[in-house]
């Protein structure tokens, strides 16, 4: 676990995206959002991103992570990727959402935008592994994020499944937090133009209008989101659940109710939540999910 995003709360997320607003507009202009850039090409422990990987017949198709807010390809990813490389997926993960002048935090760009890198990326890994789909698992933003590449930018067609872990298909009110906003008008502005991929995550804001007129879910993508009852920052937890015909919503409490895994924990050392995605890629062959699970290779 990294202790640093540990201590990130929704205040603290807040507090940091204060920080990002007041660099000078310059260097974190929304308009001038970096394409997305991959992960290192290799990562030999777990091989991980390797572009020469071979989806097997057992697993025929890649997996593509998608990383949350102030995340980014690595970071998210030391646990989950060699748990799922280590059962012979191939795998790979990207950097999206960057702001000019703001390193290491990704996903702050406008969300729509950081689709359109999904979109880009997901072409390139199907390119490179020879798979006609692929599954996608993401974290927080990047649980929610790709459901607008899906509905939108013809992703459906190239996706089998879509994970979600904490994810805020519907947005969140950061217990509560959010809320302040209302009443401190310029600072609202203020986020939405310097960190729009954050403003694009508040309840009500205009992209998740969009995003959810027509319906939570597409046809043909099978749908997963993996929540804790214990998350602090997408509020309120339930609210990441999608209303569909082929979706799976799984509380790890009600497998595990040791489990005390918050927002970052669920997304990024989390087992039982880990267990329950390979499940989720691979239907045919899921085993029941339980506390025994935190101890999972």
């Amino acid at each position: 676990m990294l202790p640093w995003k540990r201590a990130l709360g929704p205040l603290a997320g807040l507090l940091l995206a204060v920080t990002v607003t007041v660099t000078p507009a310059a260097a974190v202009s929304a308009a001038t959002v970096h394409p997305a850039r991959p992960a290192p090409a290799k990562v030999s422990a777990s091989n991980w991103n390797d572009y020469s990987c071979k989806p097997s017949a057992a697993h025929p198709r890649p997996v593509v992570l998608v990383h949350g807010t102030f995340g980014n390809s690595v970071d998210n990813w030391l646990a989950l990727a060699p748990y799922l490389t280590h059962r012979g997926y191939c795998v790979f993960s990207l950097d999206y959402g960057q702001l000019p002048g703001v390193p290491v935090f990704y996903g702050l760009g406008p969300i729509e935008a950081s689709a359109g890198q999904l979109a880009t990326y997901v072409d390139k890994v199907l390119a490179a592994t020879g798979a006609q789909k692929a599954d996608i698992v993401g974290h927080s933003q990047g649980g929610m994020m790709p459901n607008w590449y899906l509905k939108f930018l013809g992703g459906a067609a190239k996706t089998n499944a879509m994970i979600g872990i904490g994810a805020d298909n519907h947005g969140t009110t950061l217990s509560g937090l959010a809320r302040m906003l209302t009443y401190y008008p310029e600072a609202k502005d203020l986020l939405t133009e310097r960190t729009p991929g954050l403003a694009d995550q508040l309840v009500g804001s205009p992209f998740l209008t969009r995003l959810n007129k027509d319906g939570d879910t597409v046809p043909g993508v099978h749908y997963t989101v993996i929540s804790t009852r214990y998350d602090q920052v997408v509020t309120p937890y339930r609210s990441q659940y999608l209303s569909g015909p082929d979706v799976h919503n799984v509380l790890v409490q009600d497998l595990c109710p040791l489990d005390l895994s918050d927002h970052v924990a669920i997304g990024t050392v989390d087992k039982v939540a880990f267990h329950e995605v390979a499940n989720a890629l691979d239907p045919a062959h899921a085993t029941p999910t339980t506390c025994a699970s935190a101890s999972g290779a």
